[in-house]
């Protein structure tokens, strides 16, 4: 079989990611800034609340992209489904850079605000599975753990890139008020314009190899009833370890930024530089820990999230809920970013070698998809929900038991090494 070039092919998959996420983090992140220009009149945290609501709604679409870009990529190839993705997402930013406020159009603007979250939403539930996919068929047998780690490591890169606009606006000079008017409008223009280049490369990068070798017949063979009657076990191991780590990780990273505004009560700027630095500690680890993940399997990875997820997280969260020092918050932050990254660093190979690749791209962002819209999407709301009702050490609890659900399913989980 002929090998995809390696730096073309991990550009096209890796750095689409990491565009693609930054055009969905820009959401989170500058949503402290544009939500009262959507729903005025509100207290801080209604107005949050508000705005999570519609970034779960994009998560309910994204079991449909997961589907849609999944089959596309399966029958047509990885490289087109990275194509459409990319498009989706820079659309969908375009969109939202032109909205105008509730002042302008009154209860369009949030209708409008809600649409472009689902055009985006369907393109991150394909991104998932094309981008997994296409970076562990292109991987050198051996060092698969290490090129797949890439994923999280754009992914997280699309939020500290996001976070990094965040914090050059704030520290350009830029007043409360320029930050809501035009700001965060010209992050969604940056975001548009990078997915435009991106997909421009997107659509020279080589196939990949697996791929190209599959005969027709087992490409036309795939779908959600050969899914689901020939490879059940597989898809049921995917769900339970994406909940975990899903509601993990959006607790960990877009969550965290609004906690500690509005439960530690450190300022805007604070909260961003806070989480970003941790962010790119987090970064560096995805690959040494794909590489660790080659030498010694991927479930005792795996194993270090789901253990210390269970132990950690309501302590962990309670004590950033209750410290005003910017040194300890950022040390427990980090430590949960450390805890997590057993999970986000072979995240995408353990998926991918679950399924066979005629149901690979499927396989792999399907049941991922379905946890971010039901679990992943939601807890930004749920845990806003329950500090609005005075019950906020319950989420604490709820991300916990969501991670047990991960441990369940890593202990099912078969160690594999192939593709």
């Amino acid at each position: 079989m002929k090998r995809a070039a390696p730096l073309r092919s991990i550009l096209g998959g890796a750095a689409g990611n990491l565009v693609e996420w930054f055009d969905w983090y820009v959401y989170s992140a500058f949503s402290l800034y544009f939500a009262k220009a959507f729903f005025p009149g509100q207290d801080q945290t209604a107005q949050f609340l508000a705005t999570s609501g519609i970034f779960w709604i994009g998560f309910l679409m994204r079991p449909i992209g997961g589907w849609l870009l999944g089959r596309i990529g399966d029958r047509y190839g990885r490289r087109t489904a990275l194509a459409w993705s990319v498009a989706l997402m820079g659309g969908g930013s375009l969109l939202l850079a032109a909205i105008p406020g509730y002042a302008q159009i009154g209860i369009a603007a949030p209708i409008l605000l809600m649409c472009a979250r689902i055009v985006q939403g369907l393109s991150l539930g394909g991104e998932y599975g094309a981008a997994a996919t296409y970076l562990s068929e292109i991987a050198p047998e051996g060092r698969r753990g290490l090129w797949s780690s890439f994923q999280y490591v754009t992914l997280y890169g699309g939020q500290l890139l996001a976070l990094a606009f965040l914090l050059g606006l704030q520290a350009s000079g830029a007043s409360e008020a320029a930050m809501s008017g035009w700001g965060w409008r010209l992050a969604f223009v940056v975001g548009a314009a990078l997915a435009f280049g991106v997909y421009l490369l997107r659509r020279n990068i080589d196939e990949s190899p697996v791929f190209a070798s599959e005969a027709a017949p087992e490409r036309r063979a795939g779908g959600i009833a050969e899914l689901w009657f020939n490879h059940r076990r597989a898809v049921l191991i995917a769900f339970g370890l994406a909940i975990g780590s899903n509601v993990a990780f959006y607790t960990y990273t877009t969550y965290m930024q609004k906690y500690l505004v509005v439960s530690s009560g450190f300022a805007k700027p604070a909260a961003s530089q806070i989480c970003a630095l941790a962010t790119i500690i987090a970064i560096l680890l995805q690959p040494a820990l794909g590489v660790l993940s080659d030498r010694i399997g991927r479930k005792p990875l795996l194993y270090w999230f789901a253990i210390g997820g269970i132990v950690g997280t309501v302590p962990l969260m309670t004590a950033i809920g209750r410290t005003h020092n910017p040194l300890v918050a950022f040390a427990l932050v980090l430590t949960a970013l450390v805890i997590l990254s057993g999970a986000t660093a072979t995240n995408a190979i353990v998926k991918a070698e679950l399924f066979p690749p005629h149901v690979r791209v499927l396989g792999v962002g399907l049941p991922y998809a379905i946890s971010q819209s039901i679990f992943g999407g939601s807890a930004e709301a749920v845990a806003l929900s329950l500090k609005q009702a005075g019950h906020e050490s319950y989420y604490f609890w709820y991300v916990t038991a969501m991670i047990g659900v991960a441990l369940v399913a890593t202990i099912a989980l078969r160690e594999r090494r192939g593709i």
